[in-house]
């Protein structure tokens, strides 16, 4: 239906204001904490699926990639549906998806209810955004963004802590069944309070072509990302075959959006110096937090010994940290160039990097927590900082798009991270494990020793030396885990240079997004 232009409509007050500002804050929370939840579950999702851990991370990356691949329609369903119905019908679809994620019977289908869950959820966090700040009096606004980011760094913090408590006390598909109620009561009072405030619609073309074809590159090249290890990478022929449609397909994807007049993905926007350089940053940043996000409670709990609660307690602090100095930095942001404070943002995700690098096998508690302390300090200023780069010099008109964009290379960039992290973490442990081996034999006088210790307890040769080759992965887990945080915080000071390739930027007091 095409649309009028409606009149402008007052502001909400008093109790509506209060309901409909918690509701849209819920969807939000909803969708962003679906985006970490699953972490400290994937052990105990894939024990009781019957698969292993890594093709267990298929959980993670099939919701990531499925997002950013939605992220660019957003823009044009809101302007063809308008913003209210396109939020309502997209949290009501993450509701239906969370309700088939939590009965899934089977790997596949728990994939296959991830993709539709991360597909249909991409309106909803610009959706709410903008609803957000349509229902408060322009003085208030920045309140609005305030409920909206601090909703958004909540979330994270609760996502491990819930993951991990439901993962050991109860069957792990109420960490997505949880969604029901909340999802329920969120577009219903959505759709109850803000029916009559639809925004204008208008017919528009779509890329089809260009959709299909970004679909087609990016899905594929998950694919053989997620597959490769298992297929033993270019040895198998099916994954040579994903190369060359991934390859092929990105090829067609970006002669097709050069040249279409209304494309999906606006690539001329790259032709902005701050655009390009900050997407990169922005990008390769964030695929390093998602990465050692993933990796951290993984190793916690298969080598460890952590339980899934105790590993998203190690978790959390980080959130806690960025909640409380997210509005110190972004009172900064107006009066100090974005550069310096993504810089400082990078520093902390270095010094966060290379403090994990000295953890040991029998490190306390503690020693896992304070580098998540200095990750909170980065994730309170990367973020805005990065954004803010990379927006900067962007006409108005364009930033819809150019935000959409941003969002949707930085979600894929996290989704492939995923599946890259957990191949080089298993590739580097049996690297290690075979040098462990080299120098180890039955007739090594500390290897007898060893076994005569174990003796001493009952065991015998047999499950003295099980013992001691699980002790010998343990240790390979270990320093291929390391070597990983060594490599993310030499790359987190590489791209502090590319940073300072951009030129000076400031926010001027714009809208905070935060990391989904």
């Amino acid at each position: 239906m095409s649309g009028q232009g409606t009149p402008e409509l007052k502001p909400l007050a008093g109790l509506p204001l209060a309901i409909t500002s918690i509701a849209l804050a819920l969807g939000t929370f909803m969708q962003v904490l679906d985006s970490s939840i699953a972490n400290v579950s994937l052990p105990t999702i894939a024990g009781n699926l019957g698969v292993s851990v890594n093709q267990g991370t298929w959980v993670i990356t099939s919701f990531a990639v499925a997002n950013g691949v939605a992220v660019p329609l957003t823009g044009w369903l809101m302007q063809r549906y308008g913003v209210v119905r396109t939020f309502v019908f997209s949290v009501l679809g993450f509701t239906l998806a969370s309700f088939l994620c939590g009965i899934a019977w089977s790997l596949s289908s728990l994939i296959a209810f991830r993709v539709l869950q991360g597909a249909i959820s991409g309106p909803m966090i610009p959706g709410s955004q903008a609803l957000l700040i349509s229902i408060f009096p322009p003085q208030k606004r920045a309140t609005a963004l305030g409920i909206w980011s601090i909703t958004t760094l909540v979330a994270p913090i609760m996502g491990p802590i819930l993951g991990g408590y439901i993962s050991d006390n109860y069957h792990w598909g109420w960490i997505f069944l949880i969604n029901v109620p909340v999802g329920l009561a969120a577009a219903f009072l959505c759709w109850g309070n803000l029916s009559n405030r639809e925004t204008p619609t208008r017919q528009l073309p779509i890329d089809t072509v260009g959709l299909g074809l970004l679909v087609l590159w990016v899905g594929t090249l998950q694919v053989m990302l997620d597959t490769g290890k298992d297929a033993d990478w270019f040895s198998s022929t099916s994954i040579v075959i994903e190369a060359i449609i991934a390859a092929v397909g990105f090829c067609a994807f970006l002669i097709w959006e050069l040249t279409e007049e209304h494309p999906v993905v606006d690539l001329s926007l790259f032709k902005f110096w701050n655009f390009t350089f900050g997407t990169i940053a922005f990008c390769l940043g964030y695929a390093l937090f998602f990465a050692n996000v993933l990796l951290l409670p993984l190793w916690l709990q298969t080598n460890v010994g952590y339980t899934a609660t105790w590993a998203g307690l190690v978790a959390a602090p980080s959130g806690v940290v960025a909640v409380v100095l997210t509005p110190i930095a972004a009172r900064f942001m107006a009066k100090v160039d974005a550069r310096l404070v993504a810089t400082v943002a990078f520093v902390a995700f270095t010094v966060s990097y290379f403090m994990r690098a000295g953890y040991t096998q029998d490190a306390s508690f503690w020693d896992f927590v304070m580098p998540m302390l200095v990750q909170g300090v980065a994730m309170s200023t990367f973020f805005v900082a990065l954004l803010t780069i990379s927006l900067d010099g962007i006409p108005p008109e364009r930033i819809p798009s150019a935000s959409g964009i941003s969002n949707f290379a930085r979600i894929t960039a996290g989704g492939f991270a995923a599946s890259i992290i957990t191949t080089l973490w298993d590739r580097r442990e049996a690297l290690h494990q075979s040098r462990m081996a080299d120098h180890s034999s039955v007739f090594d006088p500390v290897m007898q020793q060893a076994v005569a210790h174990l003796h001493s307890f009952g065991l015998t040769d047999l499950q003295a030396y099980g013992a001691l080759a699980h002790t010998m992965m343990q240790q390979a887990y270990l320093l291929s885990s390391l070597d990983l945080f060594w490599i993310s915080g030499w790359l987190s000071v590489v791209l502090i240079g590319v940073i300072w390739i951009a030129r000076k930027a400031y926010s001027h007091g714009g809208a905070v997004a935060a990391a989904d």
